[in-house]
């Protein structure tokens, strides 16, 4: 059954290949990239645009993609929920474990596909593949403390996370071929239920967290290892009062706060994507003019 549907789904994702007769050419490569239906569509030109309107303006997805990326990832989402209610006890992590394996999967995918991009010729790739490492091991780095908490022991939690990990990073690899803004999209929404989902967990189980130990693992990758590929991931940071940008430098106490660096952790990658897929710049805009991205609705016939 499993198979059956991501195979639906990717044979969907080629639904929208492109043709050959529409090319767009990279400013800073010589390398053609196709423009597709997945592409996404840029809001009214600026001649229409108020004296008001910020100098950078987010582009949109189109209605019908955004709507279709938004009832996979939910549909995922809920199907999770129903199968790993969080209620305060060891299975959560075993949940936890199964959201940190998916999520980390489409971060491989991109580097795939930005290393065929580069072997035929592409260059000026490297700050952004970079980054996604550093997104990959940190994601890599909250599964290895889900692990230490026992989030693996059940073998079912192992084969269901790796078979949607398996499938889902083919799925990512052919959208991202095709149209990268889309699939960014994609982890946009993953992040963001991420977030909220460590959030509310925070809410309502904070106070037994803060009575249980930080995990070694929390301990080493948070307070112990070298920071750079920690700020490296960060890259839509604040400001502090002379303009320079501000780094995470997390404190430990508790198990409670591991979990508030992990939720805090999703957002940064939220914040990431979002300038990715609206500006086509891991830096877009600053920290507080972050939002999410929009659907541009669908022309009327």
């Amino acid at each position: 059954m499993k198979i059956f549907v991501f195979s639906t789904l990717l044979a969907t994702s080629l639904a929208f290949a492109p043709s050959s007769n529409h090319l767009n050419l990279n400013p800073h490569s010589k390398v053609a990239t196709p423009i597709t239906a997945l592409n996404v569509l840029s809001p009214p030109s600026a001649e229409t645009a108020t004296s008001s309107t910020p100098s950078k303006v987010p582009e949109m997805i189109d209605e019908n993609v955004y709507n279709f990326n938004k009832f996979l990832i939910d549909t995922v989402y809920d199907i999770i929920c129903l199968v790993y209610p969080v209620r305060g006890t060891k299975r959560d992590y075993a949940r936890f474990f199964v959201l940190e394996t998916v999520a980390r999967v489409p971060y491989f995918a991109y580097l795939s596909v930005l290393h065929l991009r580069e072997t035929f010729g592409e260059r000026e790739l490297g700050e952004k593949m970079r980054t996604h490492y550093a997104e990959a091991d940190n994601e890599f780095h909250h599964l290895l403390i889900m692990e230490s908490l026992g989030g693996n022991d059940n073998v079912v939690d192992r084969v269901l996370a790796q078979t949607m990990a398996f499938f889902y990073y083919w799925y990512v690899v052919t959208v991202y071929f095709f149209s990268p803004p889309v699939a960014y999209h994609l982890s946009e929404l993953i992040e963001d239920h991420a977030f909220d989902t460590y959030s509310g967990y925070l809410e309502n189980y904070g106070e037994e967290l803060k009575k249980k130990p930080v995990p070694a693992i929390a301990q080493k990758y948070y307070v112990e290892d070298n920071p750079f590929l920690f700020d490296l991931f960060c890259t839509v940071k604040n400001k502090d009062e002379n303009g320079n940008f501000s780094t995470r430098r997390p404190q430990l106490s508790s198990l409670y706060d591991v979990f508030v660096n992990i939720r805090d952790d999703e957002k940064e990658h939220w914040k990431t994507l979002c300038n990715l897929v609206q500006y086509g710049d891991m830096q877009g805009v600053e920290n507080k003019d972050v939002v999410g991205t929009k659907a541009k609705p669908a022309e009327k016939k």
